[in-house]
């Protein structure tokens, strides 16, 4: 009988727990959830894991995989939950909120170890794979996730359902471990951090480059279509974000500051309070609509400190926001109109994408009636646009004003990530009283759509590097080719040429071509094999056949190269390279 990937996942974290039992039997266990990829559980004991005991355990596993053993469920009272679990602290506090909530006491046992579960389990350990599993890491978890609870050791495992579904993650994780930004974005260059800004990069100036670059390609193409750009306060008074509601259901990732009692103040967390106070500055119309904000200012959210994960997860970020405020019959041509952005967008990056519709969650705001008829015209928006099946659906991870669209990237290694969010909200503009004058002379209230692309531009950067594996394209580069002349009599035509370059004129984040020379005494393989760790797209080698023909030679990061090229051509070619956003070189 085959089992759902979860089943199994959650079958053998008991399995595991029983195998440290066996190993450790004075261990305190508290819980083990299958989550993606694999499970953890964690575990109370004076012993420290170490990646030393990971082959023991595993073995123990395997050993207890082969044995058999079924797993038993039971329905028990609180009295007999108690004796079992009367040397188990941890489960004796989710026994006491599992009662007073109301909730059956299930238990289940496996062999030796019985834990307090409601399942469902596989039938026997015959229907776990023996090779499907590795354990990954041991890490320190808080029980329940407080700081102020006990540090416990968290052992996490990959699993899956066969060796060859395990490998293929293994082999995944590998490649993925190389392209990590963390590590490429200071190997070229591009960012840092320091333990004294936590949560906040420094971008070097060739980080700062493709930065600017992401930036003004999304302000370029946005004036274009609509939009225009507006800059607010970074900094408001707690009265706006207690109107946006924002207050009672973000305070807690908010940095909030006080001058006195009377005047409290927190950073921006995000820019839809402020676009709406601007769209209320004058009068509008339906003559205006829709009303298209665009803005990528500083934003700030307190993090956990454990939560940080370089450019992914930061204290302090640019999102690219748009806030579109609209009458109710224009819904569904300004979705269509933000889709076909996010499609060119994501094309341009060769990024595959899809959409999931996140409904209503438990903390919403306002009225379900109206929640209902917000999620309706989505779901239509979805499936005129991809079919039925043509999109996901995330339960209940709604924003709390407004169901959304969440845009979930895929990357080269198969990996997703959410990126762009394009969001719903009727809620919003009636807790501001935001109103315009339709054609009747009547007044409205504005539908507002609240929408990203990229979503954070540094967390955007971050991912893209991991997807293109540092090597950015052409009109991304910090430096779009460097000039090696192989001896010193060359240098006098290597200027000429970098010369040359520099007074092209190209619309770029920088006054035209970046050009970069490297008259080092580096050998010459040296300096094309630096180059090519950069990520440099072009290397222009002038040597004394190039000097005599006035011609160069263009090695590529690649290692392809072509000879007897005549600059000019190449000067049109990296023309075109950057004026079309090319993705190759």
């Amino acid at each position: 009988m085959s089992y759902p990937i979860e089943l199994i996942r959650h079958s053998l974290a008991h399995v595991m727990a029983a195998a440290v039992q066996k190993l450790h039997p004075d261990v305190k266990f508290a819980g083990g959830p299958a989550i993606e990829n694999g499970f953890y559980y964690d575990f109370d004991t004076d012993y420290r894991f170490s990646e030393e005991d990971f082959e023991k355990i595993e073995k123990e596993m395997r050993e207890l995989i082969k044995s058999n053993g079924r797993f038993e469920q039971k329905i028990v009272d609180l009295d007999e939950a108690k004796k079992i679990f009367a040397n188990q602290p941890y489960k004796m506090e989710w026994l006491n909120e599992y009662d007073a909530a109301g909730e059956k006491l299930s238990i289940y046992t496996f062999r030796d170890f019985t834990d307090l579960c409601r399942g469902p389990h596989v039938e026997s350990s015959k229907d776990l794979p023996r090779d499907g599993f590795k354990i990954r890491s041991v890490a320190g978890a808080y029980w329940k996730g407080d700081s102020k609870n006990k540090m416990l050791q968290r052992i996490y495992v990959d699993a899956f359902e066969s060796k060859e579904a395990l490998d293929a993650f293994l082999k995944m994780q590998e490649e993925a471990a190389k392209r990590d930004h963390r590590k490429i974005g200071p190997a070229l260059g591009l960012f840092f951090f320091d333990e004294r800004s936590p949560g906040v990069p420094y971008y070097m100036p060739g980080g700062w480059i493709v930065y600017r670059e992401l930036y003004n390609f999304w302000s370029e193409y946005h004036e274009k279509h609509g939009y225009f750009e507006f800059r607010s306060p970074l900094m408001n008074k707690k009265e706006l974000y207690e109107t946006s509601g924002h207050w009672d259901h973000y305070k807690d990732s908010m940095f909030v500051f006080k001058e006195d009692d009377n005047n409290v103040f927190a950073l921006a967390p995000m820019s839809c309070p402020n676009s709406i106070v601007a769209y209320q500055h004058e009068p509008r119309s339906y003559h205006d609509l829709p009303w298209r904000m665009a803005d990528a200012d500083m934003l700030y959210r307190y993090e956990n400190s454990g939560a940080l994960n370089g450019l992914f997860r930061t204290y302090e970020f640019n999102q690219d926001d748009a806030h579109i405020f609209i009458s109710e019959d224009m819904i569904e041509d300004e979705y269509n109109r933000i889709i076909d952005i996010i499609q060119y967008y994501y094309k341009l990056f060769d990024m595959k994408y899809f959409i999931k519709l996140s409904t209503r969650p438990d903390d919403f705001m306002g009225d379900i009636e109206t929640w209902n008829k917000a999620e309706t015209i989505l779901k239509k928006i979805l499936v005129n646009r991809f079919g039925n099946n043509g999109f996901g659906i995330k339960e209940k991870d709604g924003a709390f004003y407004g169901p959304k669209l969440d845009i979930q990237m895929v990357d080269s290694l198969g990996r997703e990530w959410q990126t762009g969010t394009i969001q719903l909200d009727f809620q919003l503009p009636r807790n501001f009283n935001c109103v315009y004058i339709d054609k009747d002379g009547n007044k409205k209230t504005p539908i507002l759509i609240h929408r990203t692309v990229y979503g954070s531009l540094g967390r955007f950067m971050g991912l893209m590097l991991e997807h293109l594996a540092g090597k950015l394209p052409v009109w991304l580069s910090p430096v779009h080719a460097v000039i090696i002349p192989i001896s010193d009599r060359c240098k006098v035509y290597a200027d000429s040429i970098a010369e040359k370059l520099q007074d092209v004129e190209i619309k770029t984040a920088t006054a035209g071509l970046r050009i970069k020379k490297d008259y080092s005494s580096e050998s010459m393989q040296k300096k094309i094999r630096n180059a090519q760790l950069k990520q440099i797209p072009y290397m222009i080698i002038v040597g004394d056949k190039e000097l005599e023909s006035q011609t160069i030679s263009v090695r590529r990061r690649d290692g392809k190269q072509e000879f007897n090229v005549q600059l000019d051509d190449f000067i049109q070619n990296l023309k075109s390279k950057i004026k079309n956003r090319d993705l190759d070189i």
